[in-house]
C-alpha cells in the first residue's frame, strides 16, 4: 500500500476511479467540510466560555484525522478483507456497550462513555459500521447459513439492542434496530421473520418508554412543548426558534443569536438548528439536496454490485448516514421526539465522527468493486466469472481436431 494511502486529501490514484466512487469521495468530503465549519460555529460560544474558543473545534480535527487515515486505507482495502475482521470488531464493541454500563462514564443521564484521557470513547458509535458489514455478511448468505449460525448472530445482534437499550440510548437502539431490519428485508428474507422482529421491536420500544420517565416526558413534550416551556418542552422551543430565525437567506455565518445559551447541546444533537438558523431555506434545502444525491449514489451502487453482500453493504450504509440525518433533522424540527442522536459529519464528537468516516469508505470501496475492472476481484473462488467473461468463452471458436 502507498504511503500517500494514509495521508487524507492527498490521494492522487482517485483520478483513476469511476465516476460514481469519486462522486461520493467528493460529495463525502463537501459534506465534511460543511459540518466542521457549522461547527466551529456552534461551538465557539460555549468553548470560549471555559476559556478557549476553538476548544471543541481543535479535538473535533484531532478525530477528522483519525477517521480520515481509516477512510484512506479502507478505500484501497478488499471488502473480504474488511468482512474478514468484522465478527472480530463486532463481538469486541459489543462487549465495550455492556461494560460501559459497568464503569462507563455518565454524561446527561446516559452511560455510554469511556474515558481515555482528555477523550471519550462511545462504541455504540464506533459499533455501526461493523453492524452493517456483519449483517450483510449474515442476510447476503442467509440460505447458505444452517441455523446454529443464524440464531447465534440474530442472538448477538438482539444482544447489541439490548444494551445499547440499557445505557439508556434509545434513539440509537432504534437506529441500530431499523438498520438490520432494513438489510434483513432487502436481502430478502421471509415477512414472517421480519414482521416478528418488527412487533419485538416495538415493544422493546413501548416498554423503554413505559418504565422511564424521562423518555415519557419527552414523548408527551413533543406532542405539546408549549404546555412546560422552560422545562421538558425548552430544548425543541428553542431549536424551533432557532430554524424560524434564519428565514429564507439565514442570518449568516457565525451570526446565530440561539447558540448564545439559549439553545441547549447545540453544537452536538442540535447542531442543525445552529445550520438553519445561519443559513436560513436555502442552506437547509442544499443539505437536502445534498442527503438526495448520496442516497441516489448509494442506491446505484447498490444497484450495480456484483453480489448480495456488497449489496447490503452499499443498503447499510445508506440508512446509517442519510436515516440517522433525517432523524436528527426531525428531531430538530419538531417532526420527532426528543432523542440524542447526532447528525453524520456535523456534531461534536470524536466516535460519531470517525464512525461515519468509517461507514462512507465502506461504501466508496463497494462503489470502486462494483464499478471498475482494476480493483482487487470480488469472489474469493477463482473459478466464478463474470457474465461477460462466460459469454465470451462461449463465443471463442474450439479449435480443429
Amino acid at each position: 500500500m502507498n504511503w500517500r494511502h494514509f495521508i487524507p486529501f492527498f490521494d492522487t490514484t482517485a483520478m483513476d476511479w469511476a465516476v460514481t466512487p469519486r462522486l461520493l469521495r467528493w460529495l463525502t468530503f463537501v459534506w465534511l467540510f460543511v459540518g466542521l465549519a457549522v461547527m466551529f460555529s456552534a461551538s465557539y460560544p460555549v468553548g470560549d466560555a471555559i476559556g478557549d474558543g476553538l476548544y471543541y473545534f481543535k479535538r473535533q480535527l484531532i478525530a477528522i484525522a483519525l477517521g480520515m487515515i481509516l477512510f484512506n486505507v479502507l478505500i484501497h482495502a478488499p471488502l473480504r478483507y474488511i468482512q474478514g475482521v468484522s465478527s472480530l470488531g463486532f463481538i469486541s464493541l459489543l462487549g465495550g456497550i455492556f461494560l460501559t454500563t459497568v464503569i462507563g462514564r455518565e454524561v446527561n443521564g446516559g452511560q455510554r462513555w469511556f474515558e481515555v484521557g482528555p477523550f471519550l470513547i462511545q462504541p455504540s458509535e464506533l459499533i455501526k459500521p461493523f453492524l452493517v458489514l456483519q449483517s450483510a455478511r449474515i442476510f447476503g448468505q442467509w440460505e447458505r447459513l444452517t441455523w446454529r449460525v443464524r440464531l447465534t448472530w440474530i442472538g448477538l445482534f438482539g444482544l447489541m439492542l439490548i444494551g445499547i437499550l440499557l445505557q439508556p440510548n434509545l434513539s440509537t437502539t432504534a437506529l441500530c434496530g431499523m438498520a438490520l431490519w432494513l438489510v434483513a428485508l432487502a436481502a430478502g428474507l421471509p415477512y414472517l421473520y421480519l414482521g416478528g422482529t418488527a412487533v419485538g421491536g416495538l415493544f422493546l420500544a413501548t416498554l423503554s418508554i413505559s418504565i422511564r420517565e424521562y423518555q415519557r416526558r419527552r414523548v408527551m413534550s413533543f406532542l405539546n412543548p408549549w404546555s412546560d416551556p422552560l422545562q421538558d418542552g425548552y430544548q425543541l422551543i428553542q431549536s424551533l426558534l432557532a430554524i424560524g430565525s434564519g428565514g429564507f437567506a439565514g442570518t449568516g455565518f457565525g451570526l446565530s443569536q440561539q447558540k448564545l445559551f439559549y439553545l441547549p447541546i447545540q453544537y452536538t444533537d442540535f447542531i442543525f438548528a445552529v445550520f438553519a438558523e445561519e443559513f436560513g431555506l436555502i442552506g437547509c434545502f442544499a443539505f437536502m439536496v445534498m442527503l438526495i444525491a448520496y442516497a441516489t449514489l448509494a442506491l446505484i451502487v447498490a444497484k450495480q454490485a456484483r453480489n448480495a453482500i456488497h449489496r447490503l453493504v452499499a443498503i447499510g450504509v445508506m440508512v446509517i448516514m442519510v436515516g440517522q440525518s433525517l432523524l436528527n433533522i426531525g428531531v430538530a424540527t419538531g417532526a420527532l421526539p426528543t432523542t440524542g442522536l447526532p447528525l453524520p459529519l456535523f456534531s461534536y464528537g470524536g466516535s460519531s465522527m470517525i464512525s461515519s468516516l468509517v461507514c462512507a469508505a465502506l461504501l466508496i470501496r463497494v462503489a470502486r468493486e462494483s464499478s471498475e475492472a482494476s480493483v482487487s476481484p470480488i469472489s474469493e473462488n477463482p473459478k466464478v466469472v463474470s457474465f461477460a467473461e462466460a459469454r465470451t468463452r462461449r463465443m471463442k471458436p474450439r479449435p480443429s481436431r
